[in-house]
């Protein structure tokens, strides 16, 4: 919506009909609420591009240089692309320094959508993974994700100042008078959609407080290496297949469990077809046993795998060892 105003400041009056025909880009491993913005804003889901990945579900730089050029070829105007650091399903970080080299080449908006995997830069081991997020003109953060704040706590960083004001300000003299007798920039109900909300900030500040950084910092290593050790014990066991090579980036450790009665079965749709409904059974399994319950999906042409997230550094290694003798026990005679 910022970048609307920077661009096209006549946006805010004369609405969309008065601008050209505006694409974003992002992967086709990002969040859904990129298609929700667009359908929001009223450029319509059909005005996002996906952009390919490689097999660890990171976009590809080139397909979207590629797919830019292609869009301005058609007259469209490329407006926004929004970059993933910590995918939902895989946990990916795509490249961000690549990205806002293109994004600084053709003169876009370059968003990095750091909902999930933001918490890292707490993380002196991890922060790398978000290299070139510095680069960004806007990034979003979710404290209450991998930091553990309580639900809601986003943010939404703009490099811009003043933007947020003058895209958003609606001079609304019964709410924000301009002679108050205090800091006029702690009205903060005219720089958001919203008018009014919580003080979403407040949790993570008093939390911060009690933690510190190295707080922060010790229980984002922690959740990370249970994931690698989760990813260590099962990548080599009867039964398990992950879902792509190499250790993990974030929490997420992507797998199949196939039970013994598939286990020799060739490779082709039939198994495929069985394979299919393993996960969902496991999973039911786990909620009516009431001891586990972990997430499962399909992505693109991979059936439905278990998708476990770490973010509790209450976990243990006992946890996870259990875990996985319990997806072996609630599966076995599938």
């Amino acid at each position: 919506m910022g970048y609307f105003h920077l661009m096209f400041p006549e946006v805010k009056e004369k609405g969309m009909a008065a601008i050209p025909r505006l694409v974003a880009l992002t992967s086709e491993h990002s969040h859904f609420s990129v298609k929700k913005g667009a359908a929001a804003l009223g450029i319509g889901t059909d005005s996002v591009i996906l952009i390919r990945c490689d097999e660890r579900g990171k976009m590809i730089p080139s397909d979207l240089e590629r797919r830019i050029i292609e869009a301005k070829q058609k007259g469209f105007v490329p407006f926004l692309v929004s970059a993933t650091a910590g995918t939902t399903v895989y946990g990916a970080f795509d490249p961000l320094l690549a990205i806002a080299d293109i994004c600084k080449k053709y003169k876009i908006w370059m968003h990095v959508d750091a909902a999930w995997g933001g918490g890292l830069l707490m993380s002196r081991k991890h922060k790398w993974k978000l290299n070139g997020v510095e680069r960004a003109n806007s990034v979003t953060w979710n404290p209450h994700k991998m930091m553990g704040v309580p639900l809601q706590c986003s943010a939404l960083l703009v490099r811009e100042e003043g933007l947020m004001q003058s895209c958003n300000q609606m001079h609304a003299s019964y709410l924000f008078q301009q002679d108050k007798h205090y800091d006029l920039s702690y009205d903060t109900g005219d720089k958001a959609l919203q008018c009014g909300r919580h003080v979403d900030v407040f949790k993570l500040w008093l939390m911060w407080r009690a933690k510190g950084t190295t707080g922060f910092e010790a229980q984002i290593d922690k959740c990370l290496e249970l994931a690698e050790y989760l990813y260590n014990k099962i990548k080599n066991r009867e039964g398990y297949e992950m879902v792509f090579d190499g250790k993990p980036q974030h929490t997420n450790v992507c797998f199949w469990y196939v039970p013994p009665s598939l286990r020799s079965m060739e490779d082709n749709e039939e198994r495929m077809n069985r394979l299919i409904k393993v996960a969902p059974v496991i999973k039911a399994r786990m909620m009516e046993y009431g001891t586990t319950m972990v997430s499962y999906q399909p992505l693109g042409d991979k059936v439905n795998f278990f998708r476990m997230v770490i973010s509790n550094p209450a976990a243990t290694h006992q946890d996870i060892d259990f875990l996985i003798e319990e997806i072996e026990r609630l599966g076995q005679d599938l």
